[in-house]
């Protein structure tokens, strides 16, 4: 449903559709022969505007495919509410490290064929009520099926990223559907093994909410008779549509997106085999400038394997330093440019960027204010915060605004909220942070990637073990652990903050050559084991190839 694919296309709300981006770069780089398929979403997420006490409002973030992509000479229909509704193609091209070129298909119902309703059906990305969301699905899973048939691909896989597209493997029951003379006596028409063949799917949440269910009688009036009740309700669940559910039993492999997420997901859909590929990002396009240079200097190859990263030892100490003082300084330079605030060079800057909702839990930081502003009094550091809330999410918002409070009440703490958060400016926080904060609600981190990226910039981790964290954390080697993994937020919030007064900022402070070491470890640990080059190999040779 979402994919970042540049700056100035607002086709992505987070990491969702950050990973995706990802995956395509990593794609072109290693000559995969692989097409993306979303939405073209004329009206972007949208733009963040905080007022003076952390309100947020929402802006249109309206983008022109007449300027950045180009139009394709196929359209395709779809049957909605028992009308047709026509669906042309945008091409995005992203050109890979090896000369490789991955098309990306947009689609886009904005054309004079179809009722007004209907061509604002791609415009809001997550925009509407669930009738909205289900006609946005058709549209995706079943027209993006038939829109890659007309612009003739020739499709060995189809990988469902997230249950948004799920309805393509109805598209395929019925494209693969046997003649009546041919099925013996109480066999189904469908050729289910086939369509299984053909179709993988990936999950990427253990939140309940981030899977898409609907009414059956919605599902009927949209549907209308593409499939068969009776069929329907034996792959997507008997009470309600289930996409995720429906995605499942037509896929011949599911995974999650690490280790514990699998067992996570195995547990809430029990029955199924869930396997594990732990997501990366894509090293080259989320190291800081100073931070690539460097590399390309020490560690050549490092954009076509990077395994090579685990020499980071090799780097002297006093250029990665420099290195990292420089990507910090820019990120100075945008703070103060956007706030008017001027941070220290010198002093360290704690990062904390994401989806802002319940479950992130950006308010543990701040669960004891006297405490961390009297540790900020003794061990100086700064803090930058970003990240927006679904325009729906309406505790996600309160967060905000209590953020906003609490920077306020500080003495000592030294602390900011950057208002709309994306590729641009994620991109300066990874490199320019010193310590990346993470503080989910385990388990409901299935995997997050942020840290990753602050790794490969050589900025430490200090998260809740959790998600990939979980795989990726060498105690005082690439990071820090914040509690067990199983407890509550009041021991979290106590070990986050022994963890910040008692060994991050002493480590800072005291020992800068120490702290450089945990900064080769963060690149060299990190950095050749979670990166998409290697996800996308494991992606190809496990699940692709079947």
């Amino acid at each position: 449903m979402e994919m970042a694919l540049c700056d100035d296309i607002p086709t992505y709300s987070g990491g969702l559709g950050v990973l995706a981006g990802d995956t395509l770069r990593a794609a072109a780089d290693l000559d995969l022969p692989l097409v993306g398929v979303t939405l073209v979403s004329r009206m972007g997420y949208f733009r963040q505007v905080l007022g003076p006490n952390g309100d947020q409002l929402e802006d249109p973030q309206p983008w022109e495919p007449t300027k950045r992509v180009s139009p394709l000479d196929a359209k395709v229909a779809v049957t909605i509410e028992q009308r047709k509704v026509w669906i042309r193609a945008w091409l995005f091209e992203h050109e890979g490290s090896s000369g490789c070129v991955i098309p990306v298909v947009m689609l886009d119902t904005d054309l004079p064929e179809n009722r007004t309703d209907d061509r604002s059906i791609t415009d809001f990305l997550y925009g509407g009520d669930e009738e909205y969301r289900l006609r946005q699905e058709v549209v995706l899973g079943i027209g993006g099926a038939r829109m890659l048939l007309a612009l003739g691909f020739s499709v060995n896989t189809y990988h469902m990223n997230e249950g948004h597209s799920a309805l393509l493997a109805l598209e395929l029951l019925r494209r693969f559907e046997r003649p009546a003379e041919e099925v013996h006596p109480g066999e189904s028409t469908y050729d289910v093994g086939k369509v299984r063949n053909f179709c993988l799917f990936t999950t990427h949440t253990p939140v309940e909410a981030g899977h898409d269910q609907f009414p059956y009688d919605l599902v009927s009036r949209v549907l209308g008779d593409f499939v068969d009740p009776e069929t329907m309700r034996l792959f997507a669940g008997e009470d309600r549509f289930n996409m995720t559910r429906l995605a499942m039993n037509l896929s011949g492999w599911v995974n999650g997106v690490a280790k514990k997420h699998a067992e996570v997901s195995s547990e809430m859909f029990p029955g199924y085999r869930i396997h594990a590929i732990t997501n990366g990002i894509h090293g080259p396009f989320w190291t800081a400038p100073s931070l690539t240079r460097l590399y390309d200097r020490y560690l050549p190859d490092w954009r076509f394997v990077p395994e090579i990263l685990v020499r980071a030892d090799r780097i002297p100490d006093a250029e990665l330093w420099a290195a990292h003082q420089e990507a910090k300084a820019k990120l100075i330079e945008r703070v103060e440019a956007l706030t008017g605030v001027q941070f220290k060079l010198e002093v360290p800057i704690l990062g904390f960027a994401r989806r802002m909702t319940a479950y992130k839990r950006p308010e543990l930081l701040f669960s004891d204010p006297s405490r961390l502003d009297a540790i900020a009094g003794r061990l100086p550091f700064q803090l930058i915060v970003a990240g927006k809330a679904h325009p729906k999410d309406q505790q996600g918002k309160a967060l905000i605004v209590q953020i906003h409070r609490h920077l306020r009440e500080m003495e000592y703490l030294q602390g900011i909220y950057l208002p709309d958060y994306g590729l641009d400016l994620a991109r300066l926080l990874v490199s320019g942070s010193d310590v990346w904060l993470n503080t989910p609600l385990p388990p409901m981190e299935a995997s997050g990637t942020s840290g990753m990226k602050a790794a490969f910039n050589g900025v430490l981790n200090l998260s809740v073990v959790d998600g990939w964290w979980l795989e990726g954390l060498v105690e005082g080697v690439t990071g820090w652990g914040i509690g067990t993994g199983t407890v509550g937020d009041e021991d979290d919030a106590f070990h986050l903050y022994e963890k910040l007064g008692g060994t991050v900022l002493p480590l800072y402070y005291q020992d800068c050559a120490g702290w450089i070491g945990m900064m080769k470890g963060a690149i060299g640990e990190i950095g050749h084991l979670f990166n998409s080059h290697s996800m996308m190999r494991r992606y190809a040779t496990e699940a692709y190839i079947r």
